[in-house]
C-alpha cells in the first residue's frame, strides 16, 4: 500500500486538480522507484543515477520553466514534488534542487542566448547534469570572502581555486563556478574535461550518503570568454540562486517529517509492550501529537510561501523563515520517530534514522540554521547582525 499523506487540516482541498495530480504522480514514483532502492544506495554511499532519466521523463528537471522543454508547473506544484522526493530521501530531492534552482535557474536568468540553447534542453531532459560551485573549504557561511579568482587572458579566463561540499560534483557535465574577477563575483560555466578542472568525491560521509558530494579543483583552468554568465555580477546573483533551492528545501523537509511521522505512527500501533500497543501510552501519544502539530504548521507555511512565490511577491527573508523552521521541525520529528521505534530505529530496515542523519546536513547547507536566524533578525530589527 502506497503512502496516503499527512493532512490533518484538509489542505488537499486548497490544491488545484493539477497540483494534486503532480503530487500524486511523484508520490507514486517515490513509492515504486525510490524507496525500493534507497536503502542500498544509502549504504553504498552512491547516488542512484538510474533515477535521472525517470525524473526527467516526469518533468521534474526544469519543472517550473515553460521554455526549452520545461514542464512549466506552478510554484506550489513544484514544492509538492520536492516534498515527495524528500519523503524518499534528501539526496534525491537535493539532486533535483541543484539541477533546477542552482544550474537551470542561473543559466536561464543570467546566461546568454547561446548558453541557454546549448545547456537548458539537455539539463531538462536529464542528458546533462550540473552542479553549483560557491562554497569553499574556508568559506561557507561567508561566500563573499571566496578565494577563487579569475583573470583575463585574451579570449579566455584563467580560474584558480577550490570549491567544497558540492552536490553532483562528480556527476556534473557543467559546473556553475563563482569566482572573483577584478574583485567582483562573476559566474562561469566550467565544462567537464576542461584542462585544469577536476572533481573528487568526498568519502566517509555519515549523512546524505545517497547524494553525490565532492570538491571542485581549478588549477589554471582555461575557460572560454563565451562561458562567462553575462548577466551575473556580484554576490546577489548566487544568492538569488540559493533562494530558489531554499524554497524547495522548505517543502522537502516536510516530506521527510511526514515519512518519519507515518512510520512512527504505524509502528506504535503494532508494537506490543506490557500487553498493549505502545500507541496507547500517553508519552508516545504526546510525541506523535507534537510531530503532527509541527508538520501541519510547516505545511501551512509552505502553502502560503508558494502563493507568494507564484505571485512574484515572496521575499528572501520569508524563504529563510520557512527553511529555518521546517528543517528544524523535520529534524525534531526524525528524532522523535527514532525514539518511538526504539532499537529498531537505528537500522536501515526503517527510514527514521536515515532521514535523521540526512537532515543534519539539510540543517546546515543552503544557509545554516543560525545564518537564517541572523537574516531574520536583521530584517525585523533593521540592524545588521553579520558584521
Amino acid at each position: 500500500m502506497g503512502f496516503s499523506g499527512v493532512d490533518y487540516f484538509g489542505l488537499d482541498a486548497l490544491l488545484t486538480p493539477e497540483q494534486r495530480l503532480i503530487r500524486n504522480t511523484v508520490r507514486q514514483f517515490v513509492d515504486e522507484e525510490v524507496l525500493p532502492i534507497i536503502k542500498e544506495s544509502f549504504e553504498a554511499g552512491r547516488f542512484p543515477t538510474q533515477l535521472i532519466p525517470k525524473m526527467a521523463k516526469l518533468g521534474l528537471l526544469g519543472a517550473t520553466l515553460k521554455e526549452y522543454g520545461g514542464a512549466g508547473i506552478d510554484a506550489i506544484a513544484y514544492g509538492l514534488a520536492m516534498q515527495e522526493l524528500e519523503r524518499g530521501d534528501s539526496g534525491v530531492r537535493s539532486f533535483c534542487s541543484v539541477q533546477n534552482g542552482l544550474v537551470i535557474y542561473p543559466i536561464y536568468t543570467f546566461g546568454s542566448p547561446e548558453q541557454k540553447e546549448r545547456w537548458l534542453p539537455k539539463l531538462i531532459r536529464g542528458e546533462a547534469v550540473g552542479c553549483f560551485g560557491l562554497t569553499e573549504p574556508e568559506h561557507g557561511s561567508d561566500p563573499g570572502a571566496m578565494e577563487t579568482v579569475a583573470k583575463r587572458d585574451g579570449n579566455y579566463f584563467i580560474l584558480n581555486g577550490t570549491k567544497a561540499w558540492i552536490t553532483n560534483a562528480t556527476l556534473a557535465d557543467v559546473a556553475i563556478v563563482w569566482a572573483k574577477l577584478d574583485g567582483v563575483i562573476r559566474g562561469f560555466l566550467v565544462e567537464r574535461g576542461t584542462k585544469g578542472f577536476s572533481a573528487a568525491k568526498i568519502e566517509h560521509k555519515l549523512s546524505m550518503r545517497a547524494s553525490d558530494t565532492g570538491e571542485l579543483y581549478l588549477n589554471d583552468c582555461r575557460v572560454p570568454k563565451e562561458n562567462l554568465l553575462p548577466h551575473a555580477e556580484g554576490l546577489k546573483s548566487p544568492l538569488m540562486c540559493l533562494n530558489q533551492a531554499r524554497y524547495g528545501i522548505a517543502w522537502g523537509a516536510v516530506g521527510a517529517a511526514m515519512a518519519c511521522y507515518e512510520e512512527a505512527l504505524q509502528y506504535a500501533k503494532e508494537r506490543i509492550q506490557f500487553n498493549k500497543p505502545i500507541a496507547s501510552f500517553q508519552l508516545v501519544q504526546q510525541k506523535l501529537v507534537e510531530m503532527l502539530t509541527e508538520i501541519t504548521k510547516a505545511q501551512l507555511i509552505c502553502y502560503r510561501l508558494g502563493q507568494l512565490k507564484e505571485a512574484n511577491q515572496v521575499k528572501h527573508t520569508q524563504i529563510s523563515l520557512a527553511k529555518r523552521n521546517n528543517v528544524a521541525m523535520a529534524l525534531r520529528c526524525a528524532h522523535l520517530a527514532r525514539d518511538i521505534l526504539g532499537a529498531n530505529g537505528i537500522t536501515l530496515d526503517y527510514h527514521a534514522m536515515r532521514h535523521l542523519v540526512n537532515l543534519e546536513t539539510v540543517y546546515t547547507y543552503e544557509g545554516t540554521h543560525d545564518i537564517h536566524t541572523l537574516i531574520l533578525g536583521s530584517d525585523i530589527t533593521g540592524i545588521e547582525s553579520f558584521r
